[in-house]
């Protein structure tokens, strides 16, 4: 790419940003000082690029392509939380093919309800001629259309450029603070998932070392209650040998692992369920992350396996009903090789060479917490054409989530019952399990991240694009 492409595209996300804070700017000085009418010029930014001519490119481009030329548009909400991201993906398109790239406002207005700092909506919109100036958040274009390949959406004059509307951003992002408690702004473009207490608080020990740690590539970490913790407060906290209150009011309490170019990790606790699994990454989906990853507990099903042994997801089994509208489970989700790979070799750092401790194989996930609790002749019946090795509850729908919205995904789960070999979960075991195995469970995926952040491109990968119904960015 050359220098002035370079610009250009440097110029057009600009003007992106610049276009959407001062429409904010806007908003906020029209419901301070009551000129409502000003509102009207209260939009989102758009981003159009004409693909001039197609011509074929390199092969293994897992991204930046087109079936043909023409126009490609998306109207972007908050494009500072995605500005690397709009950066990297503008730069492969116009590095690939002859782009005229524009950059306006939107005809759709920014609902005040998005916006952060404003106060007196409920003023302005009794406001009588001019109330209907100021939009009201609205579900009309809050939809998955692009993401799930409408055909309308991809037959219109201008096809898609971006995977969601401005809505639909808008609405992910009070979604991930509502749950999680911190903004979106600063998700980490690795994440990690757990349904464990624990598990975080391993997190947070690591977190706080590291970010103690000269030299460190990490520089905060940033806690469901608004906490932000820098060096300077690591630092004391690991001479004093503080713990942390870790207590949250938040259903998913969320702790971002921050590095200054937003490849660090954060971790959620998500809770248990498939329902869950599914509202959290229906919102962090729209925030492009590099790739997600659940660790958790599960039944092993195998009578050789021992409790604390790691299950390496290579299949998923889909039980959980969650998603059978979107991709239906005759629809195979395949395992993400990078993925497997750095967590097959973060398990041997820290496990050594016990080949024993972990195998691979399909894990059934099941909306059913209590599925053990039927006739052996029903059990038979379910399993005996299954190779499966584990249940779990999430790790079937954080993958064919991750496959429906193209976002690459990993399961380690560790084995914390025999439920068919008469070891069920019980209290006293299950304490002296979750004890032994947290903080080396939490560690193999941590280093697995790691490992996929210093070479980021290892993950771009081809295995999630669409036969039909793709988008030109990722």
């Amino acid at each position: 790419m050359s220098h002035s492409d370079r610009h250009i595209v440097d110029a057009a996300v600009q003007q992106l940003v610049d276009i959407y804070e001062r429409s904010c700017s806007v908003a906020r000085t029209a419901l301070e000082t009551g000129n409502y009418a000003a509102y009207d010029a209260v939009r989102y930014p758009k981003l159009i690029v004409d693909v001039q001519k197609w011509q074929p490119i390199d092969r293994s481009e897992p991204f930046g392509y087109v079936n043909e030329g023409g126009t490609y548009s998306a109207v972007i909400s908050h494009p500072s939380i995605i500005r690397s991201y709009l950066t990297e993906q503008l730069t492969r398109l116009t590095s690939n093919y002859k782009c005229e790239v524009t950059v306006l406002a939107s005809d759709k207005k920014i609902p005040p309800e998005y916006i952060d700092g404003i106060e007196g909506i409920n003023e302005a919109r009794r406001a009588g001629d001019v109330s209907d100036i100021i939009p009201r958040p609205s579900l009309d274009d809050v939809d998955d259309a692009i993401i799930d390949g409408h055909w309308d959406v991809f037959h219109a004059a201008e096809k898609p450029l971006f995977h969601f509307g401005p809505e639909r951003f808008d609405i992910a992002c009070q979604r991930i603070r509502h749950y999680t408690g911190i903004s979106a702004a600063s998700v980490q473009k690795f994440i990690l998932f757990t349904n464990y207490a624990m598990h975080t608080s391993e997190f947070v020990n690591f977190s706080v070392q590291q970010i103690a740690r000269e030299g460190s590539r990490y520089t905060s970490l940033h806690m469901p209650d608004g906490r932000k913790i820098t060096r300077s407060q690591a630092l004391k906290i690991v001479a004093d040998d503080t713990t942390l209150n870790l207590e949250s009011e938040f259903q998913m309490p969320r702790y971002d692992l921050v590095a200054d170019d937003g490849s660090g990790i954060t971790m959620i606790n998500i809770g248990v369920g498939p329902a869950n699994a599914k509202t959290i990454t229906d919102s962090l989906a729209a925030l492009r992350p590099e790739a997600w990853i659940m660790i958790g507990h599960c039944a092993g099903l195998d009578a050789r396996m021992r409790i604390g042994d790691l299950i390496l997801g290579n299949a998923y089994q889909r039980h959980d009903h969650i998603l059978e509208r979107y991709i239906p489970s005759a629809v195979p989700i395949p395992a993400v090789p990078e993925v497997q790979r750095a967590l097959e070799a973060s398990v041997d750092e820290i496990y050594g060479d016990d080949q024993q401790l972990m195998r691979t194989g399909t894990v059934i996930s099941t909306d059913d917490r209590n599925w053990e609790w039927h006739t052996q002749k029903d059990l038979w019946k379910w399993l005996r054409g299954s190779t499966a090795v584990a249940v779990d509850m999430e790790s079937c729908t954080l993958a064919a989530n991750g496959y429906r919205y193209r976002v690459p995904y990993g399961t380690l789960l560790s084995v914390s019952d025999l439920p068919l070999h008469a070891v069920p979960k019980l209290p006293a075991g299950a304490q002296a399990f979750y004890s032994n195995s947290k903080q080396a469970h939490v560690m193999c995926a941590v280093r697995a991240m790691e490992t996929l952040a210093e070479a980021p491109e290892r993950l771009r990968t081809r295995k999630l694009r669409r036969a039909i119904g793709e988008v030109p960015f990722r």
